[in-house]
């Protein structure tokens, strides 16, 4: 880090200290504060003002994105420089859905046409699949479609696929991820062997997850349909010469290459069960709204960017008010997955402790990103976000239509719950006020007092709103890139690679070590509790 970026970071630091006690309410006394303080484009509306950022710590915090030279760095990933140094790759996860012909090259050759003959074979093949074209090996018609995979080959398609339900007309699709066997176990108990297509998805068909359930998802074929399994696959994956040995149909297989991460992977062949259950013009509608997102980036000024202001209310409560967690709470109940896909793509990407030189990171870098939807999340832990020990920032997503015309009092009340919750954490109740309601309660002398302190709530917990007309096809991957770029924005500040995810590889080589003494109950060499969670778990 540069003396420049120190000297942010540390006026940054007095300014919290300096206002750690102002209330956030008070900053509304200026008029211009929501101006100042939400940002709209592509359809979405950020508001950032119930945070205790000011205008003084704003100016210091794009100072920061500015200093760490975001907009060089974005530039670079566009164009596709090996921004990914560690695994010397290109982050090209954008031009899958990019709407352009000029050439885009890696290693001196032009990907678009290969982006466009593969988007073209998936649609070509989704579309055959939700006609009829393509039948089973009986000529009946794929009804259900289970995808395998694990990570980035499932929680993207999986959230997304949930999220878009208004949207289905083509087969059922169901997903597999964990190596739990009652996971296949529980999703294939209630479908047809008959009639379901297994999508294989794993770039390099030897992820030991999804493999395994593969082997699993064979049999439950063959012992429901018999020696015709082959017809019932397709696959996901780079590593032709594996899926042609498990007699996949090469024209099922669709590859993607290296310079696209797993948990990025949704916009191309990842995202074929996304296409399998909403049709090929919807799923162009949610490349194109990633693509807006894009464009906005791009070109937007810092102060009206909504990825860098995403990002900078990030920094703020995690660097500088040393906040640990964030919680991302959509007011969507098909938004369910929406948290778990932000866990990995946040936590995977900048969950880092070193810098791209290999120091050690001298500031702390992600935060642990979790939630729920609302309103559950409120009847479960709110409890905590309102009145416990610890601040934490809330990020709330709503939409102003839902797709229920008939339930229209149902979303008026949603709508109602969310911004109520935005408010409340913000304004919180006083004392004075908490007391005054144990008082017409019955409450007097010092059991007032003590009703009245569980009943106060200190308020001032910061939170953002994204705020969207209705949940699109389009509008999902409007969100989806506004997310992704506001990863790239921190992980850029921080000056970390957020594309690899080493943390990810020792514990799966200490499972290969551990699996045949877990098979003899044998654990010779481990410590003492392995070895004895070994002996245990054979008995």
């Amino acid at each position: 880090m540069n003396k420049a970026m120190m000297g942010l970071w540390d006026k940054l630091s007095a300014n919290q200290t300096a206002n750690q006690d102002r209330s956030i309410a008070s900053l509304f006394s200026d008029p211009y504060r929501l101006d100042r303080f939400s940002t709209q484009a592509c359809d979405v509306f950020l508001d950032a003002s119930k945070t205790n950022i000011d205008n003084a710590a704003l100016d210091l915090l794009i100072g920061l994105v500015t200093e760490a030279d975001v907009a060089g760095k974005r530039d670079a990933m566009f164009a596709g420089k090996k921004i990914n140094d560690t695994e010397g790759r290109a982050v090209l996860h954008t031009a899958l859905r990019a709407n352009n012909s000029d050439p885009l090259n890696v290693d001196d050759e032009d990907v678009r046409p290969g982006i466009a003959e593969t988007l073209n074979r998936m649609r070509q093949f989704c579309d055959d699949v939700r006609t009829g074209a393509i039948t089973t090996p009986a000529g009946q018609r794929f009804t259900d479609v289970v995808n395998i995979g694990i990570g980035g080959s499932d929680l993207g398609p999986a959230m997304a696929v949930q999220a878009l339900a208004p949207y289905h007309d083509g087969p059922k699709c169901h997903f597999v991820s964990n190596v739990d066997a009652a996971h296949i176990h529980d999703v294939v108990a209630a479908l047809d062997p008959a009639t379901t297509l297994i999508v294989i998805a794993s770039k390099t068909f030897t992820t030991i997850e999804t493999m395994t359930n593969a082997r699993a998802a064979m049999m439950w074929l063959k012992a429901g349909v018999g020696a015709q399994t082959t017809g019932h696959l397709a696959a996901i994956s780079s590593a032709v010469d594996k899926t042609a040995a498990m007699g996949i149909d090469p024209e099922r297989v669709f590859g993607f290459e290296e310079w696209v991460g797993g948990r990025y992977s949704l916009w191309g062949p990842i995202g074929l069960a996304i296409m399998l259950a909403i049709g090929g013009d919807r799923f162009a509608e949610f490349l194109a709204g990633a693509r807006d997102m894009d464009a906005h980036f791009q070109t937007a000024p810092l102060d009206q960017n909504l990825p860098v202001m995403l990002a900078l209310t990030g920094l703020w409560h995690r660097n500088v008010c040393g906040y640990p967690t964030r919680a991302v709470l959509p007011y969507d109940q098909r938004l369910n997955r929406f948290p778990a896909y932000l866990q990995q793509l946040d936590m995977e990407s900048n969950g880092k402790r070193v810098t791209l030189a290999g120091e050690t990171l001298t500031i702390a870098s992600g935060p642990v990103v979790w939630g729920e939807p609302g309103t559950n999340g409120q009847h479960a832990f709110y409890q905590l976000l309102h009145q416990g020990t610890d601040v934490i920032p809330a990020e709330f997503l709503i939409a102003a239509e839902g797709h229920e015309p008939d339930f229209q009092d149902h979303h008026e009340l949603l709508k109602a719950n969310c911004l109520a919750q935005s408010e409340a954490l913000m304004l919180g109740r006083s004392a004075t006020a908490a007391r005054e309601i144990a008082g017409d309660l019955g409450f007097t002398g010092a059991e007032a007092d003590r009703q009245a302190a569980h009943r106060t709530f200190p308020g001032n917990r910061p939170s953002v709103t994204i705020a969207y007309p209705k949940l699109t096809p389009r509008m999902l991957g409007t969100l989806i890139a506004l997310y992704e770029h506001r990863v790239f924005v921190e992980g850029a500040v921080w000056g970390i690679n957020s594309f690899d995810q080493w943390g990810v590889e020792l514990g799966k080589e200490l499972a290969k070590a551990l699996l045949p003494m877990v098979r003899s109950g044998q654990a010779e060499g481990k410590d003492a509790s392995t070895a004895g969670l070994v002996t245990f778990l054979k008995k």
